[in-house]
């Protein structure tokens, strides 16, 4: 069946770096959209960025332009998120997810969740 695993997660001081991980199971990943998105406490799940599968276009959140970069890994079926220069409001949990269709990000429904990967910003 199809499953998402999220990893990379952890605590890290302001302007330190993360990789995150999203191996996925049970599908080919580049055939799909893959999105990241957060979750910070008391706020509403946001979409972080998301990589296409028709052309490969990427699109990122305005907060997170030129800080993080998303990429897939098709040998190991694995999607990842580069966060470079981290802020304390990057504090979320951070989810991946897989679009229902194939195709651009633009539109897509996400349908299959991970469970998510704690990112701490904080001195």
């Amino acid at each position: 069946q199809v499953q998402l695993v999220e990893s990379g997660g952890g605590l890290v001081q302001p302007g330190g770096s993360l990789r995150l991980s999203c191996a996925a199971s049970g599908f080919t990943s580049d055939y799909y959209p893959i999105g990241w998105f957060r979750q910070a406490p008391g706020k509403e799940r946001e979409g972080v960025s998301c990589i296409s599968s028709n052309d490969g276009s990427i699109l990122y959140a305005d907060s997170v332009k030129g800080r993080f970069t998303i990429a897939r890994d098709n040998a190991k079926n694995t999607v990842y998120l580069q966060m470079n220069s981290l802020k304390p409001e990057d504090t979320a949990v951070y989810y991946c997810a897989k679009a229902l269709n194939s195709g651009d990000c633009r539109g897509a429904h996400f349908g299959s969740w991970g469970q998510g990967t704690q990112v701490t910003v904080s001195s």
